[in-house]
C-alpha cells in the first residue's frame, strides 16, 4: 500500500471515530458541541487508535529484527514489564506486569524486543487469558527457544469501577512450554520473579 493510500485510510478510520464518539456522547444526554467536550470525539479516537495500534504491528517481525547467534543456555528472564490493554468485554482498561522468561537455543534476542512484543498484543482488544498464550506463542515460535515462559498479574477496571466493585483483586496468567513444563526449571522462575535482587 503506498503512503498516500494508507495516510488516507488512517484518516478516514479516524473521521470514523470521531463521528461514532460524537454518537455515543449524544446518547449519555451530552452535548458534543459544548466547550468542554468539543475536542473529546477527536481525542478520545486519537486514543483508541493508539492504544489498539497493535493490530498494526508484526510481533514476530520486531523479535526477528534484533536475533543474535548466541551459546548461552541458561534461564533468560525479562520481569516487571508494564503492561496496559483494553478488555474486550467492555473495553475498560486493564494493567499490571508481565514476567518472561525462556532458554535459549542457539539464539537470544535484544531485551527491548521482549516488553515490545508484549505492547503488540496488549494494544488490541484483549482477554488476559489470550494475551498471556499470543506473547508465549510468539517467543517461542520465532526464537525455537528450549523452553518459554510467561506470568501476567493485572487488575481489571471492569471488576473495579463496575460490576463487583472488587478494588484489591488481582487475576495471573500463566503459560509454558519446552523445559519449563519441568517442575523443577518451572520453580526456578516461579522463585526469581518473585525475588528482589537488586
Amino acid at each position: 500500500m503506498s503512503t498516500n493510500n494508507s495516510e488516507n485510510s488512517e484518516s478516514a478510520m479516524l473521521d470514523s471515530l470521531v463521528t461514532d464518539f460524537e454518537s455515543v456522547l449524544r446518547a449519555l444526554g451530552e452535548d458534543p458541541t459544548r466547550e468542554g467536550l468539543s475536542k473529546t470525539p477527536e481525542r478520545a479516537a486519537k486514543a483508541m487508535k493508539f492504544l489498539t495500534r497493535g493490530y498494526e504491528q508484526d510481533a514476530e517481525a520486531i523479535l526477528r529484527s534484533a536475533m543474535f547467534r548466541e551459546d548461552y543456555s541458561e534461564m533468560v528472564i525479562v520481569k516487571d514489564i508494564e503492561l496496559y490493554s483494553l478488555c474486550e468485554h467492555h473495553i475498560l482498561p486493564f494493567f499490571g506486569k508481565a514476567h518472561v522468561a525462556y532458554i535459549p537455543n542457539g539464539y537470544i534476542v535484544g531485551l527491548s524486543k521482549i516488553p515490545r512484543v508484549i505492547d503488540v498484543f496488549a494494544r488490541r482488544l484483549q482477554v488476559q487469558e489470550r494475551l498471556t498464550d499470543q506473547i508465549l506463542h510468539c517467543i517461542q515460535d520465532t526464537l525455537n527457544p528450549l523452553g518459554a515462559a510467561i506470568v501476567i498479574e493485572a487488575r481489571h477496571m471492569c471488576m473495579m469501577m463496575r460490576g463487583v466493585q472488587k478494588q484489591n483483586s488481582i487475576t495471573t496468567t500463566s503459560a509454558f512450554t519446552g523445559e519449563f513444563q519441568r517442575v523443577e526449571t518451572r520453580n526456578e522462575f516461579l522463585n526469581l520473579i518473585g525475588s528482589k535482587l537488586l
